[in-house]
């Protein structure tokens, strides 16, 4: 199996191919690890019942998921698990 091509919406039609800058690149596997995050918290939460004393009211549930979004999205932007660095380093294209 290949690796991954990232490339530009003008290559996916058949224009010329313009990979993906670095920047983009890490940006795309932080937001990729924030989602993943927030699902592991969401599917705790589901689990359990609910955590921290929140029951089944709207305003809690749509209060803590914003919560855990947020805080997915925070500790993905300072390193999170080092799943966005991985994926980032495994998408870059390394000089031949």
């Amino acid at each position: 199996m290949e690796g991954i091509s990232l490339q530009s919406p003008a290559a996916a039609n058949g224009g010329p191919a313009a990979p993906a800058s670095p920047e983009k690149i890490r940006d795309a596997a932080r937001q990729f690890e924030a989602l993943l995050i927030g699902q592991m918290l969401k599917s705790m939460q589901n689990a359990e019942g609910g955590w921290l004393g929140t029951g089944d009211d709207e305003a809690g549930s749509s209060a803590m998921e914003y919560a855990q979004e947020m805080f997915a999205q925070s500790l993905s932007s300072n390193g999170g698990l080092g799943l966005a660095r991985l994926v980032a380093d495994g998408l870059t294209p390394k000089a031949p």
